[in-house]
């Protein structure tokens, strides 16, 4: 035994202005009553990340550094940090996160008293940094709730009912050098869950220790994992769960009947849709209405018609839709660089909309026939009947669009 009784594990790559914010909070924030380490996993990392390590390691802050030759990837060195930890029990932290450490002190104490629970799940808050405030946390719950050893059904059916995804943990080293292995396909959280759920029971408690920075005070509009992740890896989701219910099954803890497959699947489907929901809110924030459209389709064609993330851009998206089809086509047509608007009164507003969703700086809006070069020159009609009249004019007939061509496809 090592003696140590809680590592704290931060993959990282080249971020050093992070990954110094980090280690300043464990500095000046992580005073724990017993032993702890914090293990440092760089991919390779070609900015001063070793520098600034060194540094922390030079103030007595109880570093162990790992350096690759050359970058093997984020699945690989996010499970080297747990793999090289000696601690008893091994957390995650993420090099622009924030842990609370009496929080997580609580959950040393209560694995401590649990010995046979192989992982501590809570909540998490997503955290403004810049103004100090909590925005919100992943997931409520109202008390504690231990599940023994094999407990599939009941752990599957608490997930469903409160739309839990176990991402935050405190992990026994013991249980996890079996647990955490690659999964690729199947969302890795749901699928590690049911490896810990074999081995031990697993509990969740109600008060958050870990802090999801979404506003930091290092850098503005940062690109955060967790974010796309949402927006794209809701199939990953399910796959998730379905290997959570194999395991299940395959230990004898599910009863699987023709009814109860039918039955896991409609639940799997339906938590499945709700994080496309999710995502699809993200998408229309970020300004991309064919990706959000897209979703949609899945949505109502899964049997949610009217899902309260997708309401607040309902009425609007056939149009967001429409135009920025138009925007991606003049975009992406080579060589066009101009755009004219025919037959519309209001242009100026037209024109703000299809650059507000993307039209380039290098495609110039006309409303005069000939201003630019015809060979050039999309055009967009008011009219449907005016699209012969520039046709004959020598636009190409691809580019020459109406409303119809656009929304064709567009089905609410």
């Amino acid at each position: 035994m090592s003696g140590i009784k809680l590592s704290i594990c931060i993959p990282t790559y080249n971020r050093e202005p992070f990954l110094r914010h980090c280690l300043t909070y464990c500095e000046n924030d992580y005073k724990f009553d017993f032993p702890f380490e914090i293990v440092i996993c760089d991919n390779a990392s070609t900015d001063g990340t070793q520098q600034v390590v060194e540094e922390f390691i030079a103030r007595r802050l109880p570093i162990r550094y790992f350096r690759r030759d050359e970058n093997a990837g984020g699945g690989p060195n996010f499970a080297s940090a747990f793999r090289l930890g000696k601690g008893e029990y091994l957390i995650y932290l993420a090099d622009d996160d924030i842990l609370i450490p009496d929080a997580v002190a609580e959950t040393v104490e209560y694995l401590d008293r649990n010995p046979d629970v192989t992982a501590v799940q809570a909540p998490w808050f997503l955290y403004d940094e810049v103004n100090k405030t909590d925005l919100g946390q992943f997931f409520n719950l109202e008390s504690d709730v231990k599940f023994q050893r094999g407990g599939f059904t009941e752990v599957f059916q608490f997930i469903y009912e409160r739309h839990i995804f176990p991402e935050i943990a405190v992990y026994r080293a013991s249980a996890l050098r079996s647990a955490w292995v690659p999964r690729e396909f199947c969302f890795y959280p749901f699928s590690f869950l049911a490896h810990f759920l074999d081995q031990g029971a697993v509990s969740f408690l109600k008060r958050p220790f870990y802090r999801s920075v979404s506003n930091t005070v290092i850098e503005r509009d940062r690109p955060q994992a967790g974010t796309d992740e949402v927006m794209t890896s809701w199939d990953r989701y399910r796959a998730g769960l379905e290997y959570f219910l194999f395991t299940g099954a395959k230990r004898g803890a599910i009863h699987l009947t023709a009814e109860t497959r039918l039955q896991y699947e409609e639940k799997c489907k339906i938590f499945t849709l709700n994080r496309m929901a999710v995502a699809f809110r993200f998408w229309a924030m970020r300004k991309n209405f064919l990706k959000a459209y897209e979703l949609y389709v899945r949505i109502v064609w899964g049997g949610i018609i009217d899902h309260p993330e997708i309401r607040p851009f309902r009425d609007r998206l056939p149009l967001m839709v429409v135009i920025q089809t138009l925007v991606g086509e003049v975009n992406g047509a080579i060589g066009v660089n101009a755009l004219l608007l025919a037959g519309f009164t209001e242009t100026p507003a037209l024109e703000a909309l299809m650059r507000e969703l993307g039209l380039k700086p290098r495609v110039k809006v006309t409303t005069e026939i000939g201003a630019d070069p015809i060979e050039t020159t999309a055009v967009f009609v008011a009219d449907g009947s005016d699209r012969d009249y520039f046709v004959s004019l020598g636009y190409l007939p691809g580019i020459v669009l109406h409303e119809h061509d656009l929304a064709r496809h567009v089905i609410m």
